[in-house]
């Protein structure tokens, strides 16, 4: 049954409504932008498969640094098209937005598909057809944000985290899929990884036409964005998910790289194990969402980043030691214990909005009024933390650039990584602190 209008009401909040009729449309609508989601960060993460491929032997003449370059760009993209995609998914709803994206992506893989067959062709080339790649990490902003709005706050920690590790995942499947390629057909026929996902993207257009709906509210103006600009609470959290986020994407990105410059993998080798982490980190971000419903997002959050911590010491222990077995646990770890943060961090958006609008329905405000722009703002909140958190996907991939150029491994990066998870553990604690006055509500207002 396709859907030709947007739902005429939505009031998640309201639990008899969410009983009768919301938790169903919401969950159909969650799990056909996964899918979605799931592709279009598969498209955007094709490069860090395709790089691997892009070797000597294959006719390819481009440096490490080349490579780190190009997959910066693509992260880069990626991460600057997210407020531009948040804001599309409320203007047009997130059936229409989801429909239209989807279509869009099939430009990048045609011409991916199309470079990859020339292997002289210059870096210019090959950064302006990754650029376009870039487009599939809007998919990221556009979905959550669309989710955003169908659940109520008792349940936004486990169905976004759902929604973005169900996104995180495409990462885990292309890098599989790459690895099935090389293994069968070897490094010399990358093509045969960039067409299957033109049938993929075609079935995520379909899926968004028939099963999402547009939702009645979502449309939000430039002044919310604006308030979040200046809302402290945003970019503490922004900081917090370069931390998580930025972790995650930089080193799917980067970890085959890694492994081919530090311990000598071949694209076999390293395509072996690059999956496992992405995997895991996606797995576990779910996870986080939960556990913050539960315990308390800043207690999970800070537990990730005292994690990461740890596992980047034990990271750089293990290059010392020249030890892949011990760098590749480690790696993994991080990608685990990232995934974790990034459910958490989510999790700490909206408390602040909603404690608001709770208070401000105590002092007489309409409640669906108070409640829509709540959501809205948390969208807001969402986009920009989306985008910086993907800019440190950026940085993280620019300093194992840095890193190889001036020391020939990757340990000074690592090192800066470890002091920033450092930062961010500390800013977790203050920033649980402040939440926990901000989000205290009348009683009056929470019966």
């Amino acid at each position: 049954m396709t859907r030709s209008a947007s739902l005429t009401a939505w009031e998640p909040e309201d639990a008899a409504f969410w009983a009768a009729t919301g938790r169903r449309v919401a969950t159909r609508n969650m799990w056909t932008s996964v899918f979605a989601e799931h592709v279009g960060f598969s498209v955007w993460s094709l490069w860090s498969v395709l790089v691997l491929f892009m070797t000597p032997k294959a006719g390819f003449a481009l440096s490490q640094g080349d490579k780190f370059l190009l997959v910066s760009l693509v992260t880069l993209v990626g991460a600057l098209v997210r407020p531009a995609y948040a804001y599309a998914v409320t203007r047009f709803g997130g059936r229409t937005w989801t429909t239209a994206s989807a279509l869009a992506l099939l430009v990048p893989v045609i011409l991916a598909t199309a470079m990859m067959g020339d292997p002289h062709a210059p870096l210019g080339a090959f950064m302006a057809c990754a650029a376009v790649s870039g487009l599939g990490g809007g998919s990221f902003a556009a979905s959550t944000t669309n989710i955003n709005f169908f659940f109520p706050d008792r349940a936004k920690g486990r169905a976004l985290g759902i929604n973005a590790g169900g996104g995180n995942l495409g990462v885990a499947t292309v890098q599989l899929l790459g690895l099935a390629v090389i293994a069968v057909a070897g490094t010399s026929h990358p093509r045969a990884l960039t067409v299957i996902y033109l049938p993929l993207l075609a079935a995520a257009a379909i899926c968004g036409y028939a099963l999402m709906d547009n939702l009645p509210g979502m449309r939000t103006g430039g002044a919310t964005y604006t308030r979040a600009l200046r809302d402290r609470h945003c970019w503490t959290i922004s900081l917090l998910y370069i931390g998580t986020f930025g972790s995650f994407i930089g080193y799917s990105f980067a970890f085959g790289l890694v492994l081919q410059n530090d311990f000598g993998r071949s694209p076999l080798q390293a395509a072996g194990l690059t999956f496992i982490g992405p995997l895991l980190g996606s797995l576990t971000r779910p996870a986080g969402g939960a556990l913050a419903d539960r315990f308390g997002a800043a207690r999970i959050t800070m537990t990730a980043f005292t994690g990461l911590a740890a596992g980047t010491a034990v990271a750089i222990g293990a290059s010392v030691a020249h030890s892949l077995p011990l760098f590749t646990v480690a790696f993994v770890a991080l990608f685990a214990l990232s995934g974790l943060g990034n459910g958490s961090t989510y999790a700490m958006i909206g408390a602040p909005y909603a404690a608001g609008a709770e208070r401000a329905i105590a002092g007489g405000a309409d409640p669906t009024a108070a409640r829509l722009r709540a959501r809205r703002q948390a969208g807001a909140v969402i986009a920009f933390a989306g985008t910086v958190g993907g800019l440190g996907g950026v940085a993280i991939n620019l300093a194992f650039r840095q890193s190889y150029l001036h020391a020939h491994n990757a340990r000074p990066a690592l090192a800066g990584f470890l002091a920033y998870y450092a930062a961010c553990a500390a800013i977790t604690v203050l920033a649980g602190r402040r939440q926990a006055v901000a989000t205290t509500v009348p009683a009056r207002a929470a019966a």
